[in-house]
């Protein structure tokens, strides 16, 4: 019994001594920036969403978009050509999306709008008209084709929370990364759920992220913003990237043009009608 207590009391020692001990540092996130980080409790970003989003009651913008289809979280992806796009949209949910030729800028390779939940899609070149709801399951074999108006709804918008959600807030702050994260969750049958969660840089307090969840908490969107600037008193992300990894999708924007709260746009502009002599195929 000695003997053994004597051995624990050595290893103890050896321990204790720093034979085994190896002291290394950690670098401060702010470091990699040379830069303060800032604090903000949970009221303070519930009211930096509130800023960016109760400007904006409509849109236009410019963009040139680069969609890619594959595995989204690893896996091989295909990119494909870069596209210009423009935009239009009026709260609270009537978006329209045109996507127009890489080579001739005039010829429409996508026509689509999306007003109370219900889609319309025209995709010319194979006289193809689609109607359906936005939370249809997707149809196609070709993911691009299952890209809808929502996608970019529920992205180029970041929403304060709804009055019926819970926040939480967490400091996801370590020697790689520097973030606050302000999730929202609602009840779905008497449980729950994690319905969003909004990430926000501690060096700048800027909206970096946005990802939705579905009733199960897989990842429904997952919307990257950077680069934000002042377009005309406006601030707003110029480049955002769109990844539906449920879709096996995802569409990066550079915005070129952004006009907000423009008097001209009007409700005829968001009217997409079945063209003469096109195949229209309801998605339910």
């Amino acid at each position: 019994m000695d003997k053994l207590r004597f051995g624990a009391v050595s290893a103890l020692a050896l321990f204790c001594s720093g034979c085994f001990v190896r002291h290394r540092t950690v670098a401060a996130p702010a470091a990699a920036k040379n830069a303060p980080l800032l604090t903000a409790t949970k009221e303070d970003l519930i009211s930096r969403i509130q800023s960016v989003f109760d400007p904006i009651q409509s849109f236009t913008l410019r963009a040139d978009m680069a969609p890619s289809v594959g595995a989204i979280y690893g896996g091989e992806l295909t990119d494909y050509a870069t596209v210009r796009a423009y935009v239009l949209f009026k709260r609270p949910d009537t978006i329209r999306v045109m996507g127009l030729d890489p080579v001739v800028h005039s010829k429409t390779i996508f026509d689509m709008v999306s007003t109370n939940n219900i889609f319309r899609v025209w995709i010319p070149i194979r006289t193809a008209f689609y109607i359906g709801r936005n939370d249809a399951p997707p149809s196609s074999k070709n993911k691009l084709e299952n890209l809808r108006p929502t996608a970019f709804l529920t992205s180029l918008i970041v929403e304060p929370p709804d009055p019926s959600d819970r926040t939480v807030l967490e400091d996801d702050t370590d020697e790689t990364k520097a973030v606050y994260i302000l999730f929202m969750l609602r009840e779905h049958e008497e449980q729950l759920r994690l319905a969003r969660a909004v990430y926000f840089d501690r060096y700048s307090l800027a909206i970096s992220r946005q990802k939705t969840f579905d009733d199960s908490g897989a990842i429904v969107s997952e919307t990257r913003y950077s680069d934000w600037k002042d377009f005309d008193g406006v601030r707003y992300p110029s480049t955002i990237e769109i990844r539906r990894p449920k879709d096996g999708y995802e569409v990066t924007m550079t915005v070129i043009t952004a006009k907000f709260n423009p008097t001209d746009l009007t409700p005829q502009q968001f009217v997409l009608e079945q063209p003469p002599g096109a195949k229209v195929t309801e998605i339910k």
